[in-house]
């Protein structure tokens, strides 16, 4: 496992935890740039706990127990982050929504892809 995945990977892990968290809790500092820009996006409040911040949450688990010893549940959690704000980027431009929440999830899919792309799994080893 290279010490890039590791570091991408646990940056990916903490970054979802605290925004599954924040989501899932409603957050005050958060919610005063989320709430209107969920509203902008047409996405109902009700969302913050199922699916947005659970999906985000069990992102992160799946990452971590892919750094645990569970490298398949890893791939799948990165590639579930990818699409998930794939979908996310989308909702806010289909809107023409570009609050900081638009441009966060660009961080976060760039996490995502960063994890997926380094994952050791898919990583082909030309040494043989």
């Amino acid at each position: 496992m290279s010490t890039a995945y590791v570091i991408t990977a646990l940056v990916t892990i903490a970054a979802n935890t605290f925004s599954g968290f924040a989501a899932m809790t409603r957050l005050k500092p958060i919610m005063r740039t989320l709430g209107p820009a969920l509203h902008r996006a047409g996405v109902p409040e009700t969302w913050l706990v199922w699916p947005i911040g659970a999906l985000k949450a069990l992102g992160a688990l799946g990452l971590a127990l892919g750094l645990l010893g569970v490298p398949l549940i890893g791939t799948a959690a990165a590639a579930g982050l990818v699409l998930y704000f794939v979908c996310a980027l989308y909702t806010h431009l289909r809107v023409s929504d570009f609050s900081p929440q638009f441009y966060l999830g660009t961080v976060f899919l760039g996490l995502a892809v960063a994890t997926l792309a380094l994952d050791p799994a898919l990583v082909l080893d030309l040494r043989r």
